[in-house]
């Protein structure tokens, strides 16, 4: 069954902690580049065939098993400290900044030093307002980007129920990206 409409959003932080596409964090990833499975049925290799004919960018094709999903360990962290969110106050849009050792140079220019100090090491998680703006700095886990409110329950609820009837490694998520 098709993703949509268990699944409709393009959050490149949890497609990088499972598939390991668009890994700006730096995640481990759970089941990167493992291509089409080899009994994969005629319709999905149907629909990644005439999609891949008619967009030169499908790529990342791969799959993980509810087995895996259902066992994951979800305190794992990315390779990056953290993630910094800064919601301007005249955008609904929000821009994520990866945060390593330092603190971004654009963001100290435009909102001051972050108030948790000079430097994201050691820095509790927090948020602030700035003239213009509210930012909102973390580390990130694999719950923050798989568990409640980011939509995958979703899927993870049906796979779940699926496999309660042809077991958890019958039931499988197969995709790819453009």
């Amino acid at each position: 069954m098709p993703l949509y409409p268990l699944y409709d959003d393009q959050d490149y932080d949890a497609f990088g902690c499972l598939f390991g596409v668009r890994n700006r964090l730096g995640w481990t990833p759970v089941a990167a580049g493992r291509g089409l499975p080899a009994d994969a049925s005629e319709q999905v290799r149907a629909d990644h065939e005439r999609l891949a004919h008619l967009d030169g960018a499908v790529r990342g094709c791969t799959w993980v098993s509810w087995a895996e999903l259902r066992d994951l360990d979800m305190t794992v962290r990315p390779a990056a400290r953290g993630v910094l969110r800064i919601r301007p106050d005249r955008d609904s849009s929000i821009h994520q900044h990866r945060i390593d050792d330092q603190w971004p140079e654009e963001v100290v220019r435009s909102y001051g030093v972050p108030p948790m100090g000079d430097s994201p090491v050691g820095a509790p998680a927090g948020r602030w307002r700035a003239p213009g703006a509210t930012l909102e700095y973390g580390p990130l886990t694999r719950l923050d980007v798989l568990g409640p409110g980011t939509g995958w329950e979703h899927v993870f609820e049906v796979m779940r129920a699926l496999a309660r009837r042809f077991g958890p490694d019958g039931v499988r998520l197969v995709v790819w990206f453009d």
